[in-house]
């Protein structure tokens, strides 16, 4: 162990972001998490992740929650600091926002209360972060700079060491090494963390691994070891599976290997079965360990779009087809230059793949997007293209784009203010820049802060006076006996 060894080792929860996205479909509501925030503040994390794009996109557009309202009221009733992912240039949809708009979601993530701005791009082009980077560090939050984890011939230990340095060179606050579809193993961690550690020179180092291959724990104790300084886990009733570690599991491994995480177990045991309670009255799944499939680092689809897939196969009569579709998907993934299957470009490398086995002719049909993406309008590839794809595609090297993505962008708020107004919100006017006015037109008016709704206690009370048949009944919670009798 090196001389990390006994230093504390953060915990990050992501049970109001990651987890629900994975295990819910994203469909945890500010209401749902209220009730709770109290004990989630005793738990002692270093920082809860309050956000990220899959979590902005469903409260707009399923849940019709004002997300900046969600974000308002976190960081208010939170005293942990808030840290708030987005997706570089992207924000928060799958479409590229010129740097104006990077620079004033910034400012409003500030001024609602963020501390930490995570913030990550698909394809490891940095230059997709510098407008992010930059502007949080002006708005006075921390930068956690991610680079995204997958297996390929060209994503070796060096291409991340380079990553790392890259992001030294923005002057991140912390570094990330996020593995959206677990597909890290204890084996590939003891020579990549130690070399990203060294390359880091003390920057501090976060590990975000999902459980999907069941070996996130046994990575995380690696990282540990390492002298990685945080883990992202979250509340045991909604870790494991598709979702992350255990925050208790994680806890305990650190504990083990002499590196405190000062987490009050106390309080993260009432955290955990409030979500398990929740779990039950709203009817979700709590998460359950994986087993481990050899597969899934061939085809390499996060584990939340595989039951997607699956859905949308059966609507089609087409579920029998599902390991042909992730079968090619490996194959389209190595033709496009081996990009890395979080958002957009898992959306797109699915696309493509079910395109080739339903017309039986690879690469017969072409999405415009694929073909953006093979052209550079993303940002640069890990590597070049297959040449069978690239004339299937009809491009060639000099339809190739080198400069950053955004300068192809024009600024946006002159036409957006022009259009609405000074007088309007810059969340509002971001909103804007974000989504058509259709879908913002359910969005709740703004209330005053969310109460309590409901919580088991209220429940089971008025249950009892609700007509039951009950005459008596003794309550004995949280150290305080009740009678009640009609």
């Amino acid at each position: 162990m090196n001389n990390a060894a006994h230093k504390p080792f953060g915990l990050i929860d992501v049970t109001l972001r990651d987890a629900h996205q994975c295990l819910w479909s994203t469909r945890m509501t500010t209401e749902m998490m209220t009730p709770i925030l109290g004990a989630i503040d005793q738990v002692g994390y270093s920082y809860i992740n309050i956000l990220g794009g899959a979590v902005f996109d469903v409260s707009v557009r399923y849940l019709h929650e004002n997300p900046w309202d969600r974000i308002a009221l976190l960081c208010q009733r939170l005293r942990t600091p808030c840290d708030a992912l987005t997706r570089g240039q992207s924000l928060y949809t799958f479409e590229l926002f010129p740097d104006d708009i990077v620079e004033l979601n910034s400012r409003v993530l500030a001024k609602l209360g963020v501390s930490v701005l995570t913030v990550y791009d698909a394809l490891n082009d940095n230059r997709n972060i510098e407008s992010s980077v930059k502007s949080a560090h002006e708005a006075g939050m921390k930068v956690n700079a991610m680079m995204t984890y997958t297996l390929s011939p060209v994503h070796t230990d060096e291409y991340y060491v380079t990553c790392t340095r890259e992001l030294l060179a923005l002057k991140a606050d912390f570094v990330g090494v996020k593995d959206p579809t677990g597909l890290l193993t204890p084996e590939r961690a003891r020579t990549l963390f130690p070399a990203i550690v060294k390359a880091a020179n003390g920057t501090p180092l976060q590990l975000h691994s999902h459980t999907q291959s069941s070996l996130a724990p046994e990575v995380y104790s690696v990282a540990i070891e390492s002298g990685f300084s945080y883990g992202h886990t979250a509340a045991e009733p909604l870790a494991n599976g598709a979702s992350l570690p255990a925050a208790e599991e994680i806890e305990a491994r650190a504990r083990v290997l002499g590196r405190s995480s000062g987490i009050n177990l106390e309080a993260l045991d009432e955290v955990s079965g409030y979500f398990s309670w929740l779990s039950e009255r709203e009817d979700k799944p709590r998460g359950k360990v994986a087993t481990y499939d050899p597969a899934l680092y061939e085809h390499q689809v996060p584990g939340g779009m595989i039951s997607n897939l699956k859905s949308q196969l059966e609507t089609m009569g087409m579920q029998h087809r599902l390991p042909e579709i992730l079968e090619e998907a490996a194959q389209v993934r190595r033709d496009l230059g081996y990009p890395i299957l979080v958002s957009p470009f898992a959306q797109y490398i699915i696309t493509q793949a079910v395109l080739n086995v339903v017309q039986g002719e690879r690469y017969k049909t072409i999405p415009d997007e694929v073909r953006k993406y093979a052209m550079g309008y993303y940002g640069k590839l890990a590597a070049q293209p297959s040449d069978s794809f690239l004339e299937r595609a009809k491009i060639r090297p000099g339809d190739i784009v080198q400069e950053r993505p955004s300068e192809h962008l024009a600024p946006a708020l002159p036409r957006l203010r022009a259009e609405f107004g000074t007088s309007m919100s810059d969340e509002d006017l971001l909103l804007r820049a974000f989504y058509d006015k259709e879908l913002l037109k359910p969005l709740k008016k703004r209330t005053a802060p969310y109460q309590f709704k409901t919580s088991p206690l209220h429940e089971l009370i008025g249950y009892l006076c609700s007509g039951s048949q009950l005459d008596y009944a003794r309550i004995r919670f949280a150290g305080i006996d009740l009678t009640l009798s009609t």
